[in-house]
Parts: C-alpha cells; structure tokens; sequence
C-alpha cells in the first residue's frame, strides 16, 4: 500500500470520527434558550443569562445581574430562586457563586441539578422580598 493511499485512508477515519463525534453541550440547546431575559420593576433591573444548559452539562447554570439606583440589593438568591418545567417539576438553586447581599449591583452564577427527563420550557423565577409576584425568565429550549 503506499503513503498516499495510507495519508487518505487516516484522513477519511478522521472524518469519520469527527462526524460522529457528540457536538458541544449549547449546541444541542436551541438558540432561543441562550438569550438574555430582562425584567425591571420597583426600580431594580435583573438580567438573566442562561450560561449552561445543553444536554451534556453535569448542571444547569444562569447569569444573573441585578441592578439598582435606588436601594441595597439585600435578595438571598440561593433560597429565593426556583427553576421549573414545563411538567411542573420545581427545583431550588445547589449553589450561588457571586456577590453577597448588599449594594446596588450584583452578579453571580446560579446552578441547579439537570431536570431528568429534559423539559421542553424552563422557567426561572426570583421572588423578591416587597414585590407581590415573582419575576419570571422563560426559555423554550
């Protein structure tokens, strides 16, 4: 056999194999669930930015920034955050890895377990001491 038909045959293996090769975690999400959802009421802004939620992730985690002029963001995003499924599964946060309570800007990863089975809508939902409802962030995944 020579080198030639030696150097195709490796290079069509490696096709091969990157072809079939599992795609990136985000990639298996569509594109909609990636988008930052923003919410502003009483003067305090929060943003809420979905980091990893593919279907190869060992957790789900969000972006989440709060913003305000107006008072100190004292919110306990550990107890106060919960993210449900379209199947009415809830789950609370396994961790928050950011700003302490306090200020008038905060930001930080919050993460939960991977809901199993897969849903096909998550929401995540911040109830806010002096606020009536909670604020929702929606995505179809």
């Amino acid at each position: 056999m020579s080198r030639r038909s030696l150097f195709a045959g490796a290079i069509a293996c490696a096709g091969l194999v990157l072809a079939s090769a599992p795609r990136g975690a985000m990639a298996q999400t569509s594109p909609e669930a990636t988008t930052t959802r923003s919410t502003s009421d009483r003067g305090v802004t929060i943003k809420v930015t979905p980091k990893s939620i593919g279907t190869l992730d060992s957790r789900w985690e969000f972006t989440v920034v709060l913003d305000t002029h107006s008072a100190d963001l004292n919110d306990d995003l550990a107890r106060s955050a919960t993210l449900a499924t379209d199947e009415g599964r809830t789950f609370k946060p396994v961790s928050w890895e950011g700003a302490p309570p306090g200020g008038h800007h905060r930001e930080g990863l919050l993460a939960f377990d991977v809901p199993a089975p897969r849903p096909g809508v998550i929401e995540l939902r911040i109830a806010r001491l002096g606020e009536f409802a909670p604020r929702i962030f929606r995505w179809q995944l």
